[in-house]
């Protein structure tokens, strides 16, 4: 992969002293944030998925993190001893001697596939005067190297998928005691038909160097020779799978069936692994993962793995204290109910807890949520005379103003 002048830790929205983990997550949250799948017919957001996904393949392999925070750019084509020669502005150690050492040249023989015909060295030959007048006449050749790579090179072997993230919808009782998910997904699988290696049997010339292996770029007045970024310099390109046009994969949409485990909350994420898109080259799947969104109960409410029901008692149940049935989750058809003592005196919405009647936690094996009965006080509507009656005789036998309390605070 090559790419000029690109700000890589811009694009992830990380600092350059971000750690390979944090690398990692910020890549993570924005591919899912963009990925195609998720923006489907979105240019833009594809164009950012490249991108990030640019950015990514860099700075998360350590030898291609150095070579680009040695010289700014980087490019497959760039040996990491010559650029780490040039961040010193050295070029091979004080300037070019015989013949000029650059990044590409032959291991083997020592030589270098770069044309400097009519190029004057004599402005960058060592010394802070030298390095002023070669930036007088077009810049350092930090500034020159930075702008000659690029051609973007397809990256060869195995390249792991991308993850999926999809919202699924589960009804109340299927998150308390669990049972069995459905959905359908849409994700990338390896090309049946070349086995994700995007190419069918055979080879043919290389359009981009005419089989040299080779192609030319010009940087300033020098002219180099470099290694064909499509055909990785052999000079033959492999026949496109006409199968999914040489993209490795293709894409299926399929039913997935999955088990929710009792206690799943609202907002969990399952992590399905190898579920994701396929990878290339033999590269590894990526993983699918699913976001619990949990329907409500027109009685019970859940906050954590406790239960929360509003239950109505009578004035008479308030005052003298009760022994009430409450419904609870229990039971398949969530037809439980348990007895509750309302102590005498119990004010509306005053809350009374039945210890172990919640959720099953999905955490920790063996250990409940509570139940928390909230009591609503229903006040009858009095039509008959005898018990207005009582209820005068009540209010005179009971004198205290509830608003009493109220007032002091005024």
């Amino acid at each position: 992969m090559a790419t000029a002048n690109k700000d890589y830790y811009g694009t992830l929205g990380v600092k350059k002293s971000a750690t390979t983990e944090e690398i990692r997550k910020a890549f993570r949250k924005l591919a899912r944030k963009f990925h195609p799948d998720v923006n489907p017919n979105d240019k833009r957001a594809e164009e950012r998925f490249k991108e990030i996904s640019e950015a990514n393949d860099v700075l998360s392999d350590e030898k291609k993190r150095k070579v680009y925070d040695q010289l700014g750019f980087y490019s497959d084509n760039i040996d990491p001893a010559a650029a780490e020669a040039a961040a010193r502005g050295g070029y091979g150690g004080g300037g070019f001697r015989g013949a000029p050492y650059a990044a590409g040249a032959d291991a083997a023989t020592g030589e270098v596939p770069f044309d400097f015909g009519g190029f004057d060295f004599s402005g960058f030959q060592g010394g802070s005067g030298a390095r002023a007048r070669g930036a007088e006449s077009g810049g350092s050749f930090r500034d020159i190297f930075s702008g000659i790579f690029s051609r973007e090179q397809k990256t060869r072997g195995p390249q792991p998928g991308t993850d999926l993230e999809y919202q699924v919808s589960v009804d109340f009782w299927s998150a308390v005691r669990g049972g069995v998910a459905r959905l359908e997904i849409t994700r990338q699988e390896a090309c049946p038909a070349c086995k994700g290696k995007s190419s069918s049997s055979g080879s043919i010339e290389c359009p981009e160097c005419h089989g040299t292996g080779q192609v030319t770029q010009m940087g300033g007045r020098m002219k180099f020779n470099i290694q064909c970024p499509r055909c990785g310099g052999t000079g033959k390109v492999q026949n496109a799978c006409a199968t999914c046009d040489g993209d490795g994969v293709v894409t299926k949409r399929e039913p997935l069936e999955f088990r929710i485990k009792p206690g799943t909350r609202d907002g969990q994420r399952i992590r399905l692994a190898g579920k994701g898109n396929a990878g290339l080259e033999g590269g590894a799947p990526g993983d699918l993962y699913l976001i619990i969104k949990v329907g409500t109960h027109p009685v019970f409410t859940r906050v954590g793995d406790d239960i929360h029901v509003a239950v109505p008692v009578t004035v008479a149940e308030a005052a003298l204290g009760a022994k009430i049935d409450v419904p609870t989750i229990d039971t398949h058809d969530g037809g439980g109910r348990t007895q509750l003592k309302i102590p005498p005196g119990t004010q509306t919405g005053q809350k009374l807890r039945l210890r172990e009647k919640g959720v099953p936690s999905a955490a920790r094996e063996g250990v409940r949520g509570d139940e928390i009965v909230e009591v609503k006080i229903v006040v009858p509507k009095v039509q008959d005379e005898r018990s207005k009656e009582i209820l005068r005789e009540l209010a005179k036998l009971n004198p205290e103003d509830p608003r009493a309390e109220l007032f002091k605070e005024v």
